[in-house]
This record gives structure tokens, sequence and C-alpha cells, in this order.
């Protein structure tokens, strides 16, 4: 049963019949009256606003999720500017998670954005789970962080779609969604620390986007002003991975995708 909500999509009532905003005219035709009032009762949860995290953030904006919970701590540099949509001369300095509201409030005022500037740790995972999630997106890169957020979300029974290596890949035909099990054999050493865990921790299954193409050989681009060291990247290749993420999500949420075995 749908929540009850407010001025979620602007719906107007006009001789009985509930009209869609004009910009959503196009997604109606696609799924249906119905499926977007299903897309706008959403609260969908993204982890990370970089490459990946800020084109499927973006993605689910534009069709139509009603409450986007977007969380990301670190602040838009210009080496982002090479793959990031929330990354631009202007953005250079702001927070991730301001940079990404002033954006999405362009695209949609009828999406609920609710912003937290913090990681995502074990110690913290409130932040999240405070807010009711849907389904949650998790495009951060801190394994311990990603380990909790899986085992955490299995155990209370939350939708979660997790993204493993992008960088040092240039073709993102590429990218697949499986089970983290598929992974074995992609040349992703991020996915090989994830399936070994996860088998420890008991958690059975948890989908992944993952890609079959072996990573460029180039090693990793130093970051010296954040302490780390950070893979390569191309700026087609994370959003790619993003827009795919997001596709999962909405057909999840309208019950049109196959469950990952």
């Amino acid at each position: 049963m749908l929540r009850a909500r407010t001025c979620v999509l602007a719906l107007l009532l006009w001789k009985g019949e509930l009209i869609m905003p004009e910009w959503l005219t196009r997604t109606k035709a696609l799924i249906g009256e119905e499926n977007c009032l299903r897309l706008s009762d959403a609260r969908v949860a993204v982890l990370g606003l970089g490459g990946v995290g800020g084109a499927c953030a973006e993605a689910l904006c534009r069709s139509g999720i009603g409450t986007l919970i977007l969380i990301d701590r670190d602040t838009v540099s210009l080496s982002n500017l090479n793959r990031q949509l929330f990354a631009t001369l202007d953005t250079v300095g702001l927070e991730k998670t301001q940079a990404a509201k002033a954006r999405l409030s362009s695209v949609s005022p009828d999406c609920k954005l609710i912003t937290l500037t913090e990681f995502y740790l074990p110690e913290n995972r409130d932040i999240l789970f405070s807010q009711n999630p849907d389904f949650v997106v998790d495009a951060i890169d801190t394994v311990t962080a990603k380990l909790d957020l899986m085992e955490t979300c299995f155990h209370r029974g939350i939708p979660l779609i997790s993204c493993m290596g992008t960088g040092n890949r240039l073709d993102p035909s590429q990218f697949t969604i499986g089970d983290i099990a598929d992974t074995a054999g992609s040349g992703d050493n991020l996915a090989k620390v994830i399936r070994r865990e996860l088998k420890k921790r008991g958690v059975p299954k948890q989908p992944v986007l993952f890609s079959t193409e072996q990573p460029q050989k180039i090693g990793f681009v130093g970051e010296p002003e954040f302490g780390r060291h950070a893979p390569a990247s191309i700026g087609y290749t994370p959003p790619a991975a993003g827009y795919l993420l997001a596709g999962y999500v909405v057909r999840s949420l309208l019950g049109m995708e196959k469950t990952v075995k």
C-alpha cells in the first residue's frame, strides 16, 4: 500500500483525475501512472556521490523517486571534473551533498532531498537506517563500510545493490549485475575481498554491479591532498555504472527485476 505523502509529485486534481507534472509525461508513457506513483512513494538512499553515485542519484531523481537520502562527507575537487556530474568549476570546494542538492533541486523540485554530510561507518550506521530507506545503493569505496552495510541490510531485510570497482576500466558495455559469487575471475580485487568476508559473516548472496573487463595495468593515481591513492578513470565509465544501478533500483521497486541468485 502506498504511504500517504502530500505534494510528492505536485499531482494536480482536475476534473476528478490525477495529472502528472509535464516533466514526467514521457516516464508515464513508458511505465504507466500507477508505477509513477510507486516511484514517488519510494525512499532510496545513495551512499557515495562520486562518479558512480552521483549519476545514480541524478537518474533516480529524473525517474521520479519521491525521496532521496544522499550520504557523503567529501568535497568536490578538481580531480572530480573528469567524471562526476555534480563536479563543475563552480562547485569545487563545496560539500558533495551541497552540490548534489543544488543540482537535483533544479531538476525536480518535487523530490524530497535528505542530505547527510557524513561517511557511513559501522559506528554511525543509524544515520542511514533511521531514515527508513526502501532501497539502498552502495557507491562507497571503503571495504569496512561496504561490508557492514551489506551485513546490516541483509539482516534487516532492506534491498541493497552494491557497486564493485569501476576504476581502470575503459569499456562500460562490460558492466553487468549479478550475485557477488559471479565476480570470481573478474580481476576485481575489491570483489575478491567482499566475497571472502561475506562468506565469513554468513551473508549468502548480494546483488552487485561489476565489470567483466580486466582492469587496465596503469597503477593508481596519487591524491596526496586526501592522503590516499585512487584508481584511474575516464568520463563515461563510472557514470555508466551509476545509470545501470539506477535502472536496477527502479525495476526492483516496480517488481520488474529478476531476483539475483
